[in-house]
């Protein structure tokens, strides 16, 4: 019912656009070929059989598909052309990463440091104004750098150029340092892609019939900054979507500071009723609160019930908190998501389709259910437990088409 709610509210005010404006060329719809790719690489089973049942099925937009920075799988990330990528395979909801530059303006990077990985800024004049200059590699360690969107203004952003985020750090020049791109992701589509300020995003994401969800990032550099502090920055993200007239229905503000989420919450209910708690307590040494177990309740604080009292209503951890193996090896729901369920809340996860190919147990995002996964056909196993075992309201990808095409064959 959750997951029902969540489509529902997102997605019905995008159809009403997209017919107020009438036929949008950037919204045409297509899978693509690696749905297909995938469901031929399945073992024969029950989900194959229904997978390959919907290969006739013409794709529609979806809440429950969410462009992870777009589609960056193949298209530099929070890049113009990444997220009309997205919405072309049906997602219904894209993100903006929301940081800030030196005057203060809000600008769609991952992080507020990635600049030396995601743009060509090392081998440009605002070099220099790096945090940390490049460093060429030594035997006795890897190139590095640190490039801060705090360091430069807004102007000044606009005039870089993105790239697939990566970083070669045996380079012993700027130049060779931008390489790295992992080879199941391409440099095909980098020629000519476009940054974006988050107020920016808000228009093309209307435009493309989506919805969003902006996260607000952590700073890099400290709180306050020149006077702007934490509140300011979370009101501030809050305060371009009043501008551009969007409804609070529309939008999923997100962050992994709970303070943020609580902040919206008390202080802009409207929007706060979707504020998302991404959940990285995992990463907290035990003793500081953090989440030790996804199979232990015990060790998850704040509750889940304790944070629906705060007022959280969604909460987004990766996917692997969200499932276990059972005696049989068989990939079932963890504690954590049993715990989150019965506490009512929406669940949204990430990353699918962000590990690249699948052998040797996936890595990072699958870390709990290894065991079970061999080949990339599994990126639509896991996507089965999540959507109908777990109930996830909604699933984060770096190639969108893989979720629409799962969601809208299970009429979600």
């Amino acid at each position: 019912m959750k997951r029902l709610l969540f489509v529902a509210t997102a997605i019905a005010p995008s159809l009403a656009f997209a017919q107020e404006q009438g036929p949008q060329p950037d919204t045409a719809m297509s899978y693509g070929q690696r749905p297909y790719y995938l469901i031929d690489k399945m073992e024969d089973g029950p989900l194959k059989e229904k997978l390959a049942s919907c290969m006739g099925q013409t794709p529609q937009r979806t809440a429950f598909s969410v462009g992870h920075r777009g589609a960056p799988l193949m298209f530099p990330e929070h890049t113009v052309q990444s997220n009309r990528a997205a919405a072309r395979q049906g997602a219904g909801i894209l993100e903006c990463d929301v940081t800030f530059t030196a005057d203060k303006e809000l600008v769609c990077r991952h992080a507020q440091n990635d600049l030396h990985t995601t743009t060509n800024i090392l081998v440009t004049d605002l070099a220099e104004r790096c945090t940390q200059p490049f460093t060429a590699a030594t035997p006795d360690g890897g190139a590095t750098a640190e490039c801060r969107t705090s360091d430069i203004t807004l102007a000044e952003f606009r005039t870089l150029q993105p790239k697939m985020d990566a970083a070669d750090t045996t380079a012993e020049t700027p130049q060779e340092y931008l390489g790295g791109t992992a080879p199941w992701r391409t440099e095909l589509y980098t020629d000519g892609a476009e940054l974006m300020t988050h107020a920016e995003s808000i228009e093309l994401f209307r435009s493309l019939g989506a919805k969003f969800t902006p996260e607000l990032k952590s700073p890099s550099v400290e709180m306050p900054f020149d006077g702007f502090s934490q509140e300011d920055y979370a009101q501030k993200l809050i305060e371009e979507y009043k501008a551009a007239d969007v409804p609070p229905a529309d939008v999923w503000p997100q962050s992994f500071n709970l303070d943020d989420v609580r902040y919206w919450i008390e202080n802009e209910p409207e929007f706060g009723a979707q504020a998302v708690y991404l959940d990285d307590r995992y990463d907290v040494p035990e003793g500081d609160g953090g989440i030790v177990d996804p199979n232990d309740p015990a060790t998850f604080q704040p509750s889940m019930q304790e944070l629906a009292d705060m007022g959280v209503n969604y909460i987004a951890p990766p996917m692997w908190m969200l499932v276990t193996l059972d005696d049989a090896g068989k990939i079932v729901p963890s504690a954590y998501a049993e715990a989150a369920n019965d506490a009512g809340l929406n669940i949204i996860t990430w990353t699918l389709e962000r590990s690249g190919p699948l052998a040797n147990g996936g890595g990072w995002y699958f870390q709990s259910v290894e065991d079970a996964i061999d080949s990339d056909a599994d990126y639509f196993t896991m996507l089965d437990v999540l959507a109908q075992d777990v109930g996830v309201a909604g699933v984060f990808s770096d190639w969108p088409a893989t979720v629409t095409y799962y969601a809208n064959c299970h009429g979600l």
